[in-house]
């Protein structure tokens, strides 16, 4: 288990390195047992975690996006100077995963930033097998990863949640390479306020489900970098491998004020 993991820090220690970057690692980080649960969120504080926005280097957490309320990781854009203006975030945790379970509770709340993209109402997501934020660029939108997308409905059409969304990468999706940007999972449609159970069981760069409500809705396998892609370049060209078999898992800011809570991993064997 622990050769596994470093293996994996070196292969993207490549592409870090090009780009004038180290994969971080969080101080006291926990040092997962395969087949035992661990708290990656500690409930108090972002202890273990690294922000990047969009337009800001590397740690510098804007306006207080992310931030912990009442035992939870929220984002909120009540400091925000102005509109929106596209500074999507994402909240990284410090350590690298291939082989596990990640498991949390999320919600919808309150009213979309001023400015925020209509595509972005309700909309959140859970990264994967993504970058370090030391690779992104100051402007990079979205680390290239995988994102599992987090939506709640609009009181009107069905919107399920639980779906793919492919930044810089694509996969094999239903036996074929799948190149279409978002997929819609199968699952049902939940209301802003309500709380839902996501869950992302990942075997490497092989087989990968969502589930909501511990129901599989979407599955998938082969990641891999999209070489038409800008960001993806930067890390091909830095060394990185085109197949993807593990990254960092991020939460994501795009503009609609979501929670976060039991943020827990269970390590796989290989």
């Amino acid at each position: 288990m622990i050769r596994r993991r470093l293996n994996f820090a070196a292969t993207f220690a490549a592409a870090a390195i090009s780009l004038g970057a180290t994969l971080g690692a969080a101080q006291d980080a926990p040092a997962p047992q395969d087949g035992q649960w661990i708290q990656l969120f500690n409930g108090k504080n972002l202890d273990g975690w690294t922000v990047k926005i969009k337009g800001f280097e590397v740690g510098d957490n804007y306006a207080d996006t992310f931030r912990v309320e009442d035992g939870k990781i929220v984002t909120r854009y009540d400091k925000y100077e102005g509109p929106f203006r596209g500074r999507f975030g994402h909240l990284f945790f410090n350590e690298p995963f291939s082989h596990y379970v990640l498991r949390l509770e999320y919600r919808f709340v309150g009213e979309q930033a001023p400015g925020g993209p209509g595509w972005a109402t309700r909309n959140s997501g859970v990264m994967i097998h993504g970058q370090t934020p030391e690779t992104m660029g100051k402007d990079q939108d979205f680390p290239v990863s995988l994102e599992v997308q987090l939506l709640a409905g609009d009181g009107v059409n069905p919107r399920p949640t639980g779906n793919l969304c492919t930044p810089g990468t694509n996969v094999v999706y239903q036996g074929k390479l799948h190149t279409d940007h978002c997929t819609n999972s199968t699952s049902d449609t939940y209301p802003q306020d309500e709380w839902v159970a996501c869950e992302v069981e990942v075997h490497g760069g092989k087989v990968i489900r969502h589930k909501i409500n511990g129901k599989t809705v979407m599955e998938y396998s082969e990641p891999q970098l999209d070489e038409r892609d800008k960001d993806a370049q930067a890390l091909l060209a830095a060394g990185a491998d085109k197949m993807l078999a593990g990254g960092t898992i991020s939460l994501q800011s795009e503009s609609h004020p979501v929670e976060f809570r039991k943020v827990e991993l269970m390590q796989l064997e290989d």
